[in-house]
């Protein structure tokens, strides 16, 4: 092993070493100190933007380089308006009840002893993330919250604009004693950084990966701690053959349009055969401001001129961009086959008026999240009450769909007894 890479061990080694003492401090915070800690962070994003927004400049110009598409710099750019949701984001997980402490469930066994069952912090968590700066604040708000303590590895893209983010908020969290630690940073480019990091499981609790897939499947590979995993978001919208059309039309421009580079959008329509003749054309009509290309079946493309032959691989394709599939099915059973075969099991909706295709869909639909005449857009830390997420988890343990605090959260058995030995 070369100088440098001893080097670069020892300074993993050194940051994991203080974020486990630091996680041991947080575990032993009062609800009251946290949450003044995070309401003064939001407070502080909002005074402090302007040194934000210039970091984020340097970045912006810096992403030609890296070759990011419309979509990723979309991600990357923060305004005020972002800043604003940001800082209002902290403020909800703020707002929420403290998990940690929680008596989850309790009992009196027959020989007196009192057992309860009490939700408790993860530990450590390393948080792998790309070019989402305001991903930077919301993990670390949540860490916080759940009365953990974070090691954050945003993508190159960000470097600028994350380093800005997570000095306000260590100000913040110093004014109220939140360990320094707690809230840690890699501050190497270098990726082999990550690989020390996963061979950590002595001071790392558990990992989380957000970004493309070929940064999740290589964590899953090379880490000796759980992973929490946040794969592919192809998502599905099916419309039934008892679908309000117009409704669904709605509900398809705004889970494929309204922001096309991220997780939860439409990448992939699947559509009743009694209604698509009727709804294509329609739909297509409304998509083409938004010059959306449908790659479609033999059925969609008699249906659709401009439409072309999809491949097997379009399918399966998150594409997070201007592109959807298309798919022509005889009946509801078939919808779900093709969802369940092709999805990546994130956010699948179905637009109908029949209350048991409805709920036949959500019980054989196997995602994270299943909508009935809405958006996929929703499946959103947010928008279901989290405040914010960490990531949208597509696994079944630990945690499932958006990861808020109490997702970030294990539990241990407390048994209190008047000195009872076992027989």
């Amino acid at each position: 092993m070369s100088q440098v890479n001893e080097s670069l061990l020892t300074y993993c080694e050194q940051l994991a070493r203080k974020a486990r003492v630091a996680s041991a401090q947080m575990a032993l915070l009062s609800g009251e100190r946290k949450n003044k800690s995070l309401m003064r962070a939001a407070d502080l994003l909002v005074e402090q933007q302007a040194e934000i927004l210039s970091a984020n400049r340097l970045d912006l110009e810096a992403a030609p380089q890296y070759g990011l598409t419309a979509a990723e710099i979309d991600r990357l750019k923060l305004d005020e308006k972002r800043i604003a949701e940001m800082a209002q984001g902290i403020r909800a997980v703020a707002a929420q009840p403290d998990p940690i402490g929680e008596v989850i469930s309790g009992e009196v066994r027959p020989n007196g002893l009192k057992i309860q069952k009490v939700r408790v912090p993860l530990g450590v968590i390393f948080f792998i993330y790309e070019s989402r700066p305001n991903v930077t604040a919301d993990a670390a708000a949540l860490c916080i919250k759940s009365g953990n303590a974070i090691i954050l590895r945003g993508g190159k893209e960000a470097v600028h604009s994350s380093r800005a983010i997570v000095a306000i908020l260590k100000r913040a969290a110093q004014e109220f004693g939140i360990p320094e630690d707690a809230l840690g940073q890699v501050e190497v480019a270098d990726r082999e950084a990550v690989g020390y990091l996963l061979q950590m499981p002595q001071f790392i609790d558990v990992t989380i990966p957000r970004g493309g897939k070929s940064l999740i499947q290589r964590v899953a590979t090379e880490a000796r701690m759980p992973v929490i995993k946040h794969y592919d978001g192809n998502c599905h919208v099916y419309i039934d053959r008892f679908a309000n059309l117009k409704m669904a039309e709605r509900i398809v421009v705004n889970a494929k349009c309204q922001r096309m580079g991220v997780c939860n959008a439409c990448e992939s329509l699947v559509v009743h055969s009694d209604v698509a003749a009727e709804f294509l054309p329609m739909l297509a009509e409304r998509l083409a401001p938004y010059e959306i290309e449908i790659r479609g079946d033999a059925e969609v493309c008699k249906l659709l001129k401009d439409a072309k032959l999809a491949s097997e691989e379009d399918w399966g394709t998150e594409y997070l961009g201007p592109i959807l599939s298309v798919r022509v099915v005889p009946d509801l059973e078939g919808a779900i086959d093709h969802i369940n075969r092709y999805g990546s099991k994130h956010t699948d909706a179905i637009v109908t008026n029949d209350l048991a295709a409805a709920d036949y869909f959500c019980r054989a639909v196997d995602s994270s999240a299943v909508v009935v005449n809405a958006s996929t857009r929703f499946n959103d830390g947010g928008q279901l009450g989290l405040g914010a997420e960490i990531g949208i988890s597509t696994d079944k343990f630990h945690a499932r769909g958006p990861c808020g605090a109490m997702e970030l959260t294990s539990y241990k058995y407390v048994i209190v007894g008047q000195g009872q030995v076992r027989e």
